[in-house]
């Protein structure tokens, strides 16, 4: 049963007659009957009889007629599904974001995104990059930016900038030079992203660079969020390290210091998606704005 012959079925039945229903399809006469002949044979039912003046639909083609109707409207539907996306007057973009994307300008992306796509629905996940390149690998969201380094198996990674670490302190004097993983270690240490603890991608760069050094960085306070940090840092209790978007940000507060490492460290941002797999037509387009807004950063000043 094909929906070609449903179409046809539901045409004769509609109109009574094949040559009608052929004329609506834009196929010969015979090319109608012929599918419904074979609709008929398969299934071993006569679905018309030649009333006087249009065809009747037998008891057969009486109990086939709902079920064709919902076929045909369904397919249709479906069409109109994938045009809508196509042309991204309808549809889903699913995207992942990094940690702390509002630092790297993108806080307006749903806004940019929807004043070009205004029928286009939009699912914006903002995680650590260890649950958007989870996420992604799992084919729950399409695509993302994370931070590098992540568990990139299953994914396609592809790098767009890097953005310096620093560190962070109230103490104008602790700021005065580039810092060493040394002093990171002998530091009241604040860190964020409490959840995600090492296995969040800065904390495995400094984690590394500390185990080459032959120190331990033991955090004194851990929280969720670098808002909460920094303002620990303000009150004294402690230090933190920081992305360059955060230090550049006007966010940051007036009152603390940022320098980079003495050896630098940098956050990678990179776009992720499954390896083998096409992205729809609106994570596609969400993921190009993201990738020009990233970019289009200003520079650290």
């Amino acid at each position: 049963m094909t929906l070609k012959q449903l179409r046809a079925f539901l045409l004769a039945a509609r109109t009574g007659s094949f040559t009608t229903a052929a004329a609506e399809m834009g196929i010969a006469q015979a090319s109608v009957s012929e599918l419904i002949r074979k609709l008929e044979d398969e299934h071993a039912a006569r679905l018309f009889t030649r009333g006087a003046r249009r065809l009747v639909l037998t008891a057969a083609g009486e109990a086939l007629l709902p079920h064709a109707e919902r076929a045909v409207v369904a397919a249709d539907e479906g069409a109109q599904a994938l045009r809508s996306v196509r042309s991204l007057s309808g549809g889903v973009a699913t995207f992942g974001l990094l940690r702390n994307a509002g630092y790297y300008l993108l806080s307006d992306l749903a806004q940019r995104f929807h004043d070009d796509y205004p029928d286009v629905r939009i699912r914006l996940i903002g995680l650590n990059s260890v649950e958007v390149a989870a996420a992604v690998a799992a084919g729950t969201v399409e695509a993302g930016l994370v931070v590098l380094p992540i568990d990139d198996e299953g994914l396609e990674v592809t790098p767009l900038l890097r953005d310096e670490v620093r560190f962070a302190t109230s103490d104008p004097d602790r700021a005065a030079e580039p810092v060493r993983v040394e002093d990171l270690a002998r530091s009241r240490l604040i860190l964020y992203d409490a959840h995600y603890g090492w296995s969040d991608p800065t904390r495995r760069q400094l984690a590394d660079r500390a185990q080459l050094a032959g120190v331990k960085l033991e955090p004194l306070i851990e929280v969720e969020h670098v808002e909460s940090a920094l303002s620990l840092v303000q009150r004294g209790v402690g230090d933190t390290i920081v992305a360059g978007a955060v230090a550049d940000s006007p966010a940051f507060p007036a009152d603390l210091h940022a320098v980079g490492f003495r050896e630098p460290l940098h956050d990678t941002v990179a776009l992720v998606r499954r390896q083998g797999t096409t992205l729809s037509p609106a994570t596609r387009e969400l993921a190009r704005l993201a990738q020009h807004m990233l970019l289009q950063r200003p520079a650290r000043r």
